[in-house]
């Protein structure tokens, strides 16, 4: 920026009534500055005026480690035989200042010059805003079709001061004339994108020809940069005390900042700056931003920032609040950020933590989750099952989430979230105790604030949040059926019911003949098979199934979930079978087989059937399908669930219940909360 501050400059240097008013800078004082200077490998600007010409240049010089009155300086730019030049003095800006030093010439030569010190410099304070030097970052300007580049020299909290490449054509640089785009960069990596204005330039010459990296100034043009859809129901912001800090490695600066939060949300947090000083600006992208809120207890974050309103209070006082909004939290952080902040608002709710498993068994037992036909189905593994849940509640992993309410140390509340496909979440094990039917509602709360927060973040992997509920069931009917209507968007939220029952592989006794299987064939389903499937659930549903199962075309040979059970050390694969007769295809059949107890109701170790052509698949030849497919499971008793119901008006199955399936696109979480809390309000009075 100094190339567009010469002309101001070197007049003021020439107004000695401007020296007479400057503050006054002693050698001892300048001698720190420069040894600063020096330690930061920096450099000052040495002014030369012509012999003959009187024109006045510019030449930066890195300096020597000055212990004494003599000054040495290195020459950085010798493109000018300055034996034809008179030295006039130097400057130094280190952000706030100007500082106008006029020493003694003591020797100069084509690689070096030294001074002797003035015994008073005069600090010109001619900025108002403080400008940060900037390192490494690449510029580039659009308008129209034409690009820019470039590289950020400095900014303050209110331009940014860009020296361009040299171009070859007047006409590249007329996108100056108006607003223009501009994003940082450094390799691969964006900094900041917004839209700027320009407020100086430095193109050309006084005889109207382009110069060598000319100097533009831009100053963004929005305060508030928004990110995501505004919410109708925000995410609570409180000021805690002590109050955390943020540390993050500015972007443009690689220097450390270190700024205490105003308050805090799921969402992101505020802080405040001085005005003057302010280096947090709307759009800017802090890739590695941490949150301390004592030592030791930290969270790490990307993080972007998204508005600035200033309080005015004077010039030298004014301050800044900015609000920084989330980016993406890695699954774990998310977890301890939502403990700390449901805990704050009421100290009986829990977000993932270490739970005593005899007390939360008992708790199963006492609300009537596990009923006698449900124990029956799973007291066979219950050391097994045991086993699980001693991983998901004390290891955590990233594939489960639970919220408990605990009063006085008794569990009152619970509700629990399972990755069961690659961006689908399960709700299940929602139960409370009948001394506190509060508790359940106050569990589903915190699960739907924890989506509602988070689920735009990469690292959580929510696309869709599911919930098998039986439609006899009156509250889940009301809650999430009476949610369905009431929103009636089948893109947002979808219900299908399934005929549920229970395959016994080892009772299967074969009754077919072979003439009964001419024509018959179960292979791996194709993209084609996913595809002729997508035409029938669209015509027979129009809802979400689809998309939440994974049983798009595209999603027919992604298994990245698999490694991420792997890893938490858990057994999980997925399968998907076409049955056709001759060429008609009649039923798409997806396994999901995990280990029995990872959901208590087994629908994560469960097939489900879509038939297409209920007319053509008799029961003998469904029951015959599965017991094939039984193989996958090392489990006697098989939960299988079917698609359509009116499949069940064609043949004579027995199926023993239903099973609402309820799916919620997360973008229409901050509905869901709304309808979940009117409700509440509703069934209160």
């Amino acid at each position: 920026m100094e190339k567009l501050d010469d002309v101001k400059i070197n007049s003021q240097f020439e107004s000695k009534l401007f020296q007479e008013r400057a503050k006054k800078i002693f050698k001892k004082n300048l001698i720190n500055i420069l040894n600063y200077i020096n330690f930061q490998n920096e450099y000052i600007i040495l002014k030369f005026k012509h012999l003959k010409y009187n024109n006045v240049i510019s030449v930066r010089a890195q300096i020597e480690p000055c212990f004494s009155d003599t000054l040495v300086c290195i020459l950085l730019d010798r493109k000018e035989n300055l034996s034809d030049y008179k030295f006039l003095n130097f400057f130094i800006a280190d952000g706030y200042r100007f500082i106008l030093v006029e020493p003694e010439l003591k020797d100069i030569n084509k690689e070096k010059i030294s001074f002797i010190l003035p015994e008073i410099s005069y600090d010109l304070n001619s900025r108002k805003f403080k400008r940060y030097k900037c390192k490494d970052i690449d510029v580039e300007i659009f308008k129209s079709g034409i690009v820019l580049r470039g590289k950020l020299v400095d900014f303050s909290n209110t331009a940014f001061c860009i020296e361009l490449f040299s171009l070859q054509t007047l006409h590249q640089y007329l996108i100056l004339e108006s607003r223009v785009t501009a994003v940082f960069r450094k390799e691969e990596n964006i900094f900041y994108s917004g839209e700027c204005e320009i407020i100086r330039k430095n193109i050309v010459n006084d005889k109207g020809k382009l110069i060598p990296n000319p100097v533009v100034v831009l100053k963004p043009v929005d305060e508030n940069i928004p990110i995501f859809k505004p919410k109708e129901i925000r995410s609570p912001r409180y000021k805690l005390c002590p109050l955390p800090v943020i540390v993050f490695k500015h972007p443009l600066t690689d220097r450390t900042v270190t700024l205490k939060v105003e308050d805090i949300s799921g969402s992101g947090v505020s802080v405040e700056e001085y005005y003057n000083d302010s280096i947090l600006l709307p759009g800017l992208i802090i890739p590695e931003l941490e949150i301390e809120f004592t030592p030791g207890f930290t969270i790490n974050c990307k993080a972007q920032v998204i508005y600035r309103k200033i309080n005015q209070i004077d010039d030298e006082k004014s301050t800044v609040k900015s609000g920084i909004t989330f980016l993406d939290l890695n699954i774990q952080d998310q977890a301890k950020l939502s403990s700390f902040l449901h805990r704050a608002k009421d100290d009986r709710a829990y977000v993932c933590n270490r739970v005593d498993l005899d007390a939360l068994w008992e708790f199963f037992f006492d609300t009537g989750f596990f009923y006698a036909e449900k124990y029956a189905f799973l007291q066979s593994n219950k050391e097994e099952i045991k086993k699980i849940y001693q991983k998901l509640y004390f290891e955590n992993p990233h594939i489960a989430r639970h919220f408990i309410y605990q009063d006085k140390g008794k569990i009152v509340g619970h509700i629990s979230m399972l990755r069961l496909y690659e961006k689908t979440w399960l709700f299940h094990h929602h139960a409370s105790r009948s001394i506190n039917l509060s508790a359940g509602l106050s569990v589903l709360d915190q699960i739907s604030r924890y989506v509602n927060d988070f689920y735009h973040m990469n690292s959580t992997s929510i696309d869709f949040i599911i919930c098998y509920f039986r439609p006899n069931n009156k509250f889940p009917a009301r809650v999430f059926g009476g949610f369905q209507k009431e929103l009636n968007n089948l893109k947002g939220c979808s219900i299908d019911n399934f005929g549920y029952f229970n395959f016994r592989k080892n009772s299967y006794i074969l009754t077919l003949q072979p003439y009964d299987l001419l024509g018959w064939k179960l292979n791996k389903s194709t993209e084609d098979d996913l595809s002729e499937l997508e035409n029938f659930y669209k015509f027979n549903s129009g809802g979400l199934l689809l998309d939440a199962l994974d049983l798009k075309p595209e999603m027919i040979n992604v298994h990245n979930l698999n490694f991420e059970y792997e890893k938490a050390g858990f057994k999980r694969k997925r399968k998907i079978y076409s049955l056709k007769k001759n060429r008609d295809l009649i039923a798409i059949i997806s396994l999901t087989i995990s280990e029995t107890g990872l959901n208590l109701s087994n629908l994560a170790n469960c097939i489900h059937i879509i038939v297409m052509k209920p007319e053509l698949l008799n029961d003998q030849l469904l029951y015959f399908t599965v017991f094939l497919l039984s193989k996958h499971y090392d489990k006697e008793k098989i939960p299988v669930l079917i698609y359509p119901l009116n499949y069940f008006e064609f043949q004579p199955i027995l199926y023993k219940k239903v099973y609402s399936l309820w799916i919620l696109n997360p973008k229409y979480s901050d509905e869901f909360l709304k309808y979940l809390r009117k409700w509440i309000r509703n069934n209160e009075k």
